[in-house]
């Protein structure tokens, strides 16, 4: 079978998480436009730096930041709540030039994970910082810090509530956002952020930090941003694979990424789903959980969001 692209001549892509998302006959006309507003927001962010000459780390940093803004989305604002009822975020960034990649874990008062992932990877030498350390750093490079109060919202703790209840069957969703672009001069970026699992374990960190797992950008493959079951996307180190199939494998960014997500990783026992890019602006969204809300903008400035379980692939 041959595995063709779900769109060509895409710039920029975002994603707003997998799993059992909206479902058209339940879904309200005004929550089903906030969530396509939402991503496309996010679209239109990146793309106005990309018209400008911006570069891919520029686009991706702000279509991120844009939906960490928004409490619809798991990442930011909208994280949901740890099994203690805290709030733990995590973001990365990559830039496919040459491989710079930069990442924090475990931050607690960084309003905009994105932001200070980049910092770690233009201001240091190293990749990821998590916890106190990486709070310290966000601070003295000028990012203001918030209170976890900035970050609760009544919707989030109705989820942490019905998720210790016994009685309410477990949802699959895996809400993360990210981002992945291609600029005038044909580098790749990526970005993704959340703000984890519902009830999950604090200090539980899954794959959206993790270089290779959950992001990764290569100029001569693809530039993927991930979204799903964290510890299983880490354990088939799911972006990397991606990016390695195309590099040494000879597959199409589509076949790579249809293998990775609908293969490689449910054999592990995880499901989920990714948004890619190559440099010739071809984008591959494929996912194994019934809905993944994702969206594209292409070359010509035609906008598709994907907000329904039932909407075409």
């Amino acid at each position: 079978m041959t595995y063709q692209p779900d769109a060509h001549n895409v710039i920029i892509a975002v994603h707003g998480g997998a799993g059992n998302k909206l479902i058209r006959e339940e879904t309200t006309p005004e929550l089903e436009k906030a969530h396509r507003d939402g991503l496309a927001d996010a679209l239109r962010a990146g793309e106005q730096l990309l018209r400008a000459g911006g570069s891919s780390v520029d686009a991706v940093e702000a279509a991120v930041r844009v939906l960490e803004d928004n409490e619809l989305f798991n990442a930011g604002k909208g994280s949901v709540f740890t099994e203690d009822g805290g709030h733990e975020l995590d973001a990365s960034i990559m830039r496919g030039a040459d491989l710079a990649a930069g990442a924090i874990a475990g931050v607690r008062n960084v309003r905009n994970p994105v932001l200070a992932a980049r910092l770690v990877m233009e201001r240091t030498s190293h990749v990821l910082l998590c916890g106190d350390g990486a709070e310290s750093f966000a601070v003295r490079n000028g990012l203001r810090p918030v209170t976890q109060d900035y970050f609760w919202t009544q919707r989030r703790l109705d989820q942490l509530n019905e998720a210790k209840d016994p009685q309410i069957p477990e949802r699959a969703e895996y809400s993360t956002v990210g981002a992945v672009a291609v600029d005038r001069d044909g580098d790749l970026a990526a970005a993704t952020s959340t703000g984890g699992t519902t009830n999950q374990m604090s200090g539980r960190v899954g794959d959206s930090p993790i270089i290779g797992a959950g992001t990764y950008a290569r100029n001569d493959t693809a530039a993927i941003s991930a979204t799903g079951q964290g510890e299983v996307f880490i354990r088939g180190a799911a972006a990397g694979t991606i990016s390695a199939m195309v590099e040494f494998g000879g597959l199409s960014l589509a076949e790579a990424a249809f293998d990775v997500v609908m293969r490689r990783l449910p054999a592990l026992g995880g499901t989920g789903g990714v948004i890619a890019i190559d440099r010739q602006g071809a984008f591959a969204g494929p996912h194994s959980t019934p809905g993944m809300l994702h969206g594209y903008l292409t070359m010509d400035g035609e906008i598709v969001t994907k907000v329904f379980t039932d909407d075409p692939r």
